[in-house]
């Protein structure tokens, strides 16, 4: 039986496979852009904290060490967290990486950027932080900081990407969330006592560099 297409139909159904070559091109330009930056660590936390939080001191301080440490630094390129993460890079003379997202509230680029990707999809912008990290640095933020940690230590728990570190920083900020996964889903048999230690709490900057080299050194 044929199926007669509506007018109003035609323009989504032509558009779609268009799309995938937009999809494409992001994968392209981004694997060409971050296989040069050499080993990194992805940044992630609140858009909405400002200098003078001790969040964004501290975040400045973590991205300086690891770029010390030759690390580049990748965040996803606004402001709060990830400006901080780009300045401590910056200041530190590594290279500052960020992967920006095209959102209806229009996030800008912050100015200690060194290498600027702008990507539509958000699945495209989250292979990239995962694939060119050798370590997640999880600090205070909502929703979008939740979503990245989450993802990662998914993907470690079902094997879909070999274990690296997953760094929480803020033992006070993240702790009513660890007595939930404790307490709740733990208790209640939905992870095993495992699957808690796929990721690391720390309190402070030269931890998250001490965790990164004792994970490397037992992997050698």
């Amino acid at each position: 039986m044929a199926i007669k297409i509506k007018k109003s139909q035609e323009g989504f159904l032509s558009e779609d496979p268009w799309r995938v070559f937009r999809i494409m091109s992001e994968f392209v330009e981004g694997f060409e852009v971050l296989s040069e930056i050499g080993k990194a660590v992805s940044i992630f936390g609140s858009s909405r904290i400002k200098p003078g939080n001790q969040y964004y001191q501290l975040t400045e301080k973590i991205a300086y060490l690891l770029a010390k440490e030759g690390y580049a630094i990748i965040t996803g390129s606004g402001p709060g967290v990830m400006e901080a993460a780009n300045k401590g890079a910056r200041r530190a003379g590594g290279h500052s990486v960020g992967l920006n997202i095209q959102i209806p509230s229009e996030q800008k680029p912050n100015k200690y950027v060194d290498t600027l990707l702008d990507f539509r999809y958000f699945f495209v912008r989250k292979v990239m932080f995962v694939k060119y990290a050798k370590a997640f640095v999880i600090m205070p933020g909502g929703y979008g900081t939740l979503d990245e940690f989450t993802e990662a230590i998914n993907l470690i728990q079902t094997e879909r990407i070999p274990k690296f570190p997953v760094i929480l920083f803020g033992r006070e900020y993240w702790n009513g969330m660890l007595e939930w996964l404790r307490n709740t889903v733990l208790k209640d048999g939905n992870i095993s006592k495992e699957e808690l230690g796929i990721f690391t709490v720390v309190d402070e900057p030269k931890e998250v560099v001490t965790a990164i080299k004792k994970f490397y050194s037992r992997k050698r």
